[in-house]
């Protein structure tokens, strides 16, 4: 995997005098040569609007864009491109879904699952649409460690239940969650699940066929493709049953003075000149990670889990949240050491060069069941190396020195 170093320039500088050790690709991965030559080679080469034109440029943007579409959909191995729409990314795939397809099935009274370890992202949404269908709100319980058992799903969906939102990855405790079986379980009771797989799809493997998943969003940024693009899967009956949310060109069939038809999928649910150049790049990114391997990245990540655990164990008066065992988490750590700050910790370890973030992750309900106001977070991706978490031991038992002998 040191190997895959070379493809990513951004790697190769220093900061603050010191060799860069980026540990935030949780927050946004850095981006393969391929990538950024693909985006360029569009705009160099291709650029075009795409569907509207006849002549050449906009037939090759047109080709290598829906060409991107029908990688993604190999690559979560969707039915149809038809369930594959682009969208900004993973918060604007999780509105959609419950704009479109939860304004149409929820009513009063109806309830909302989802967990205490939510994104903002996959709970701001839902916490409106409860409060604007009169609809109940309800959280699984996490276990101590922050994981969720089968049991626990169990207990809370019931058959008011229309909606089960969750994440397959947590961005702060690592926590990979049972898609499959929380979906069979959210089935029999008659409702559908949407799953947020921002921290999942860089890192394993996903079929949304064999999760029975009825909706699932990814970005493209966290993935080594470009930022603004992202994407949106839903079963193809659903996505024909919803309503479009934003209106305009592109995504009409017939426009009359005062009625108007809508393209078929996956073109009604993308009004306006869509993300062509950010399309392109993550169609590079998927080819990238394709090559490389899925499995061989999750291995590699579980790897650099397990020693940077063994390493930071070592550490008195530090704190891991999430699960012990590096399989049942995705490639990050998060942390507090005692009597530092996160944000000053973070600071601290940037002046040598490293870095990590820090604050509330986008997650604030859950740094309140970890009575936390903020915690520290180093994630890892294929590009990272046991060299790099021997310099965030070094960087952070440093830090312990330094604000100890200030305070």
């Amino acid at each position: 995997m040191n190997e895959i170093r070379k493809y990513f320039p951004v790697l190769n500088q220093e900061v603050n005098g010191h060799p860069l050790v980026y540990l935030d690709s949780a927050a946004t991965s850095q981006k393969p040569v391929q990538v950024l030559e693909a985006v360029k080679n569009y705009y160099e080469l291709d650029n075009s609007n795409v569907h509207r034109g006849v002549h050449t440029l906009g037939n090759r943007a047109t080709d290598s864009y829906e060409g991107a579409r029908e990688k993604i959909r190999k690559f979560i191995n969707a039915k149809s491109t038809k369930e594959i729409i682009y969208t900004r990314g993973t918060t604007t795939s999780l509105n959609t879904v419950a704009a479109a397809y939860g304004r149409m099935n929820v009513s009063e009274g109806d309830e909302i699952v989802i967990s205490y370890m939510e994104h903002h992202s996959n709970l701001i949404p839902w916490q409106q649409l409860a409060k604007e269908k009169g609809a109940v709100l309800k959280y699984l319980d996490l276990e101590q460690d922050g994981t969720i058992t089968i049991d626990t799903v169990r207990k809370t969906i019931t058959d008011k239940t229309k909606i089960v939102a969750i994440t397959m990855a947590s961005n702060v405790l690592g926590t990979i969650n049972p898609i499959k079986e929380i979906a069979e379980i959210a089935h029999q009771a008659g409702a559908i699940i949407v799953v947020d797989a921002a921290q999942a799809a860089p890192h394993m493997k996903i079929d949304v066929q064999d999760l029975d998943c009825d909706f699932l969003g990814f970005s493209g940024h966290k993935m080594c493709g470009p930022t603004g693009i992202g994407v949106l899967y839903g079963k193809e009956a659903h996505l024909e049953n919803m309503e479009p949310i934003e209106f305009g060109g592109e995504m009409i069939d017939f426009v009359e003075l005062y009625d108007s038809t809508w393209k078929e999928l996956p073109w009604k649910f993308e009004g306006g000149t869509p993300n062509i150049a950010g399309a392109i790049g993550l169609g590079a990114a998927i080819d990238f990670l394709t090559e490389i391997g899925l499995d061989k990245i999750e291995e590699h990540e579980h790897a650099l889990v397990e020693y940077a655990i063994s390493e930071m164990d070592k550490i008195d008066g530090l704190t891991i949240y999430g699960p012990r065992d590096p399989k049942k988490r995705c490639g990050l750590i998060t942390f507090n050491l005692d009597g530092v700050h996160p944000h000053d910790l973070a600071t601290v370890l940037d002046m040598n060069g490293i870095a990590i973030r820090a604050g509330h992750h986008c997650a604030q309900p859950l740094m309140k069941w970890l009575q936390v106001s903020a915690t520290a977070r180093a994630s890892f991706y294929m590009y990272n190396s046991k060299e790099d978490i021997d310099a965030l031991v070094k960087g952070l038992r440093q830090a312990k020195e330094y604000f100890n002998d200030v305070y």
